[in-house]
């Protein structure tokens, strides 16, 4: 593969990466090979898998964990895995969670309620016990606890976003445990991510009767229900006191995965704010290499700037 130009730019606008790649039509384009770690990177990492972070009934909700062996507090990085809400698993995010691990964090890949198991807000609320059980677990994991981020592609973009927007709404923490700690997140880049449930596009989308994602996710239609759309916006959410917010999408997704009027929103708050545009990517970029290697280094600058900061001071 050619080298990879990189550029990234934390204030309000579009970070357009450059990358020079020889592309073919998708009819064209072959499978693409899994991404890989070098060796290495995963032999630097010390792991704690399968941890539970919640109790839910009967239902146990895990995380597993990486993290430098440096005994030092680092910020840590919580990665949410897509499937638009009612598949996929947190082993999906394990790559991108370990490679970020070896550029200084601690960061966690998370199981939540699917929407076959619990409609909205159970997802979000499983997200925000996360972020509990890892401020009330800081010291046994090495972790600055005020300084904690969240990553996510797809559902797990629009979750991410949302965790990030909504801290102090009480109808969205639920009852995971450790209820003394904050589910706040200081910094969150949203990638591939919906961020206003509440526009026409998405009420046109949910009406259609075998739409298998808004309906599923949050119980009806916009039309029947849209307190909830208002709820799961993150959108909605916007506070000044909320962190940066910067959102990442392929160059071939969707044009809403851009978040214009939500970074319009955030620069009018004075939040930090940027939409970074991968060149040729389709929405799950993650399972490239190129895309994938490029998404590391975007999300590292983006934190190193607002996590790592923060512990360095």
């Amino acid at each position: 593969m050619k080298p990879v130009s990189f550029s990234f730019t934390h204030s309000f606008g579009v970070t357009l990466l450059s990358l020079t790649l020889t592309i073919t039509s998708p009819a064209q384009q072959p499978k693409p090979a899994p991404t890989k770690l070098a060796p290495e990177v995963t032999a630097a990492l010390e792991s704690h898998l399968g941890l539970t972070y919640a109790q839910c009934g009967e239902r146990r909700m895990q995380l597993d964990l990486w993290r430098p062996k440096a005994k030092k507090p680092l910020p840590a990085i919580i990665c949410i895995h897509g499937g638009g809400w009612f598949k996929g698993e947190r082993s999906a995010m394990a790559n991108l969670a370990q490679a970020l691990a070896a550029k200084g964090y601690v960061t966690a890949t998370i199981s939540y309620r699917l929407s076959g198991e619990a409609k909205f807000p159970a997802a979000i609320q499983d997200c925000k016990a996360a972020v509990r059980f890892l401020r009330a677990n800081a010291a046994k994991f090495g972790i600055q606890s005020d300084a904690i981020g969240v990553t996510g592609l797809s559902a797990g973009g629009h979750l991410a976003a949302l965790l990030a927007t909504s801290s102090g709404v009480k109808e969205l923490e639920g009852e995971g445990g450790h209820a003394d700690q904050s589910s706040a997140v200081q910094a969150c880049m949203a990638m591939g991510a919906q961020s206003d449930l509440e526009s026409v596009r998405i009420g046109e989308l949910s009406s259609k009767p075998d739409d298998p994602f808004y309906r599923t996710f949050l119980g009806d239609s916009q039309a029947k229900i849209p307190a909830t759309y208002a709820l799961a916006s993150p959108r909605h959410h916007l506070e000044r006191t909320d962190p940066p917010l910067a959102f990442m999408a392929g160059e071939l997704d969707d044009p809403t995965t851009h978040a214009d009027e939500i970074r319009t929103d955030l620069a009018k708050l004075g939040i930090p704010t940027d939409l970074t545009l991968i060149p040729q990517a389709p929405h799950a970029f993650l399972g490239q290499q190129r895309f994938f290697d490029v998404c590391v280094n975007a999300c590292d600058a983006f934190f190193a700037l607002y996590l790592k900061a923060r512990t360095e001071k």
